[in-house]
């Protein structure tokens, strides 16, 4: 059994294409990796901590069986989409579903107590930081630029905003995710334009997320790692792709940007104000080259702005989790 000298954790599912390459970009550094799933918790991984008035922090172990790091050792954890504890089959209901819980908040709450440890991102700020409405407000106190918005389910109130606009309005999730339309198979809810004159009750039947529609030279997902920013420019083609890129992938043209100081001060305040170091930012720029800040992502992909650009944010993350740079 190998113990591993102050490593860095990659908690990640199997299959991700970011955490490969900062996995890839540590090994470069000599930095030592275990990385795992949150899955394998607790079947194939095994914890064990204990805590005592002598020491600040936990101390015990990680296995998986092959390598074994110790936790008053880690120097980092790089927390990346990873899938939740999975509790053998044997176990019945409710039962399972109070393991799986408690399996959860062990695994987590253990790592975030550890002193002295970096994170990209912890995801209790992650949580709060992944709020639509509330980044809105942040951004604004941050000095970023926002689309003017309204959350409503008032069908006057969403007619009263349009006449207030008197230009073009898309229509947003207020939570992301996917929609499931049968067996195995999802739905992204996509930004798309919106028509005032088909304003009517069916308005009553949830909360709609209004906006401004923001005029486009391009678009930019700004990829935010400690203190180095970097900016993925998204130049669409077709009419889908400009509403929302995310639906029209063969119709974007890629390149780079640098990123405005306003911007870089901005976007950096908005990282200290949730507690974050790491952020996937998606901006519009205007064509009269001013930055309009929509969302962040705070588990935002960025893999394919790499590979796609040659930016070297795989490379940010490994300093960073190396502690060479802020």
């Amino acid at each position: 059994m190998t113990i591993a000298a102050r490593p860095v954790l990659v908690v990640a599912e199997r299959l991700d294409a970011a955490a490969d390459m900062v996995v890839d970009q540590l090994n470069q550094r000599d930095v030592p990796v275990i990385r795992f799933d949150a899955a394998t918790f607790p079947q194939q991984l095994t914890l064990t901590a204990g805590h005592t008035s002598a020491e600040p922090g936990w101390t015990g172990g990680l296995d998986d069986g092959h390598r074994t790091a110790r936790l008053e050792d880690v120097r980092a954890v790089y927390w990346r989409r990873p899938g939740r504890s999975a509790i053998a089959d044997t176990v019945p209901e409710p039962y399972a579903t109070w393991a799986q819980n408690q399996a959860d908040a062990a695994l987590l709450n253990l790592l975030a107590a550890l002193p002295g440890v970096r994170w990209i991102n912890n995801p209790h700020h992650d949580r709060i930081a992944a709020h639509k409405p509330q980044q809105l407000t942040a951004a604004t106190l941050c000095g970023l630029r926002v689309p003017r918005s309204l959350i409503t389910n008032n069908p006057a109130a969403a007619r009263s905003f349009a006449q207030q606009i008197n230009a073009p309005i898309i229509c947003k999730p207020v939570l992301g995710g996917r929609l499931p339309v049968d067996e195995g198979r999802s739905l992204m809810v996509a930004t798309h334009y919106v028509d005032p004159e088909d304003f009517d009750d069916s308005i009553h039947t949830t909360a709609h997320y209004f906006q401004e529609a923001i005029d486009k030279a391009y678009e930019v997902r700004l990829v935010a790692v400690g203190s180095q920013l970097f900016g993925g420019t998204l130049h669409t083609t077709s009419e889908q792709a400009r509403t929302d890129w995310r639906t029209d992938y063969e119709h974007i043209e890629y390149g780079t940007s640098p990123v405005p100081s306003h911007v870089v001060s901005g976007v950096r305040r908005f990282l200290a104000h949730y507690g974050i170091v790491f952020g996937s930012f998606d901006f519009a720029v205007t064509p009269d080259d001013e930055w309009v800040f929509f969302e962040n992502n705070p588990a935002g992909t960025w893999a394919w702005v790499e590979n796609r650009t040659g930016l070297p944010i795989a490379a940010a993350h490994a300093d960073y989790l190396k502690g060479e740079t802020e």
